[in-house]
């Protein structure tokens, strides 16, 4: 009887071996691995278990086991810093991050719930209704965390192929493509399984796969039809390197390790005077644990204006800057142009939660890692010649929201300064640029990422990676910006519109399936 009741309660231990295997492909799909086909087939042992189960509860505990396993695999790194730079002994570290990951697998899990039902009611027929139901498990994941890290889109960063759908509908577009085939993987294997009925499955088989390709064929020409190229250049940019070390860091170190970066900017500018193309030039700095405080510190202010008007360049660096309402701090770019005078300012606006600040309701009750910043709230553009970029600074470059708003103000392009120092030579590095990816062809706007230890690259609207620096290696780049024509991707001037479409059809898919369940009880 305890066995039976067990039975009721938890999945079979060969589905959840399924669930553990589809975690496992998931894994290998994501860099440090990159074998980003195996996304086109990683959820069908999931689905192939939810399919057997059939049990809400128990599906839900499979997407958990699954969701858990994969956050896991992908997120490890994230004890890097507690390890190495607060002491943490490394069991605790890793049991902090894996009670994070117990999170964030609540997410996978509703995803499995919610099939499960839609199997129950609908039959194998609701296995179609696995995409929209998984980007809108992801998309709930993005409101109620704040973050939608290594979603399943986030693979194809490097593909080459799949990635231009993101400026249609975002990166969970992207997300909703990988899913299809999975479930037509599923939807095919279960006809083959039940004789008599092959034929029919491969016929759906066929179809559905042709039908969706039509739509993303669709997708990206009304993209192509958009897209009408750039101008002529207007501007160039130095972007710094300067592999700061984490920790160490005395006066005379500090002061040392400015001026190697001040040596590195004027040996490009030296250069760029040599050439016949002369056009204005800005130097950027990234987001390093040098910590500058312009305002406040009238030495480096001197410092960076006399840079500026010495070399006629625009000089583009991190900053805490003071929020004269409350008495804390920005986390902060600040522009200073060839004038010395400050040319323009962004605050930061999507702080990093517990590590930049302590999102409500916590608030007040725990401190934050880093430090308390205020919130940014205005998304101003720099200058860079003519043409004008929007600034993301680290964590930021993984809202899709922040770049989407800054081509709407005009931008011909989007700065990234970033610092994964703190995480070490773990697979973040990747992952970090993988963001990047997306938020190029989302906008169709060249991403300038510029950071202290790696990866610095350019890339273009197509989301092409070019010209990138060696990890953990001093150097320089040199890129040119030219103006767009202004002209916006779907997903500029809609923005999260697919993922929304998604969350209302798994809603209005899980009335009818609700219903039936109440009915079934009432009887």
């Amino acid at each position: 009887m305890v066995r039976e009741r067990l039975k009721k309660i938890f999945p079979s231990w060969q589905n959840a071996l399924l669930a553990l295997l589809a975690a496992g492909l998931l894994i290998l799909a994501f860099p440090d691995f990159e074998y980003w086909f195996l996304a086109w087939i990683a959820l069908v042992p999931l689905m192939w278990a939810v399919e057997r189960e059939r049990s809400a509860w128990r599906s839900f505990l499979l997407g958990w086991l699954f969701g858990t396993a994969f956050f896991f695999g992908t997120c490890w790194w994230l004890t890097y810093a507690p390890i190495h730079y607060a002491a943490v002994p490394w069991p605790l570290a890793y049991l902090l991050i894996f009670v994070a990951c117990l999170l964030s697998g609540l997410f996978p899990g509703l995803f499995a719930a919610i099939l499960a039902r839609l199997l129950k009611r609908f039959g194998i027929w609701a296995i179609l209704a696995a995409p929209s139901t998984w980007v809108a498990c992801e998309f709930a994941r993005y409101w109620l965390t704040g973050n939608n890290w290594n979603s399943l889109g986030y693979s194809q960063a490097f593909n080459g192929m799949s990635v231009d759908l993101a400026g249609f509908g975002g990166v969970l577009a992207v997300s909703f493509a990988c899913v299809s085939l999975n479930s037509v993987w599923v939807y095919s294997a279960y006809y083959a399984h039940r004789s008599g009925q092959y034929r029919f499955g491969r016929v759906v088989a066929t179809i559905y796969p042709g039908l969706l390709l039509i739509v993303i064929l669709l997708a990206l020409s009304l993209e192509w039809f958009d897209w009408r190229g750039r101008g002529r250049d207007q501007g160039t940019v130095i972007a710094i390197q300067p592999n700061v070390p984490m920790s160490g860091l005395n006066q005379s170190k500090w002061h040392q390790l400015r001026d190697s970066q001040i040596s590195l900017a004027e040996t490009e500018i030296d250069k760029l005077r040599t050439t016949n193309k002369v056009l204005p030039t800005t130097v950027i700095f990234p987001e390093s644990p040098m910590n500058f405080a312009y305002e406040d510190d009238r030495e480096f202010h001197k410092f960076i204006n006399d840079f500026a008007i010495r070399n006629n360049v625009g000089v583009l660096f991190n900053s805490s800057e003071p929020d004269k309402t409350n008495g804390k701090y920005f986390n902060s770019a600040v522009m200073v142009g060839p004038d010395g005078k400050v040319a323009a300012e962004y605050d930061k606006i999507y702080l990093l939660p517990f590590g930049e600040a302590v999102p409500f309701p916590f608030e007040g009750l725990m401190p934050a890692f880093v430090g308390s910043f205020s919130y940014g709230s205005k998304y101003d553009l720099v200058p860079l010649g003519d043409a004008k970029a929007g600034v993301m600074i680290c964590f930021e470059s993984h809202f899709g929201e922040l770049s989407r708003r800054y081509v709407q103000g005009g931008a011909d392009a989007i700065i990234e300064m970033t610092n994964d120092g703190y995480l070490g030579p773990t697979p973040v590095l990747r992952q970090h640029l993988a963001n990047a990816v997306f938020r190029a062809v989302e906008t169709n706007r060249p991403v300038l990422r510029v950071t202290n230890v790696g990866i610095t690259a350019y890339i273009d609207e197509r989301g092409n990676v070019q010209d990138p620096l060696p990890s953990y290696t001093e150097g320089t780049r040199v890129w040119t910006v030219s103006k767009s024509d202004g002209s916006q991707t779907f997903y500029v001037r809609y923005g999260d519109w697919f993922a929304w479409l998604c969350t209302i059809v798994t809603l209005l898919l899980m009335i009818p399936a609700f219903r039936k369940s109440r009915e079934t009880i009432s009887n």
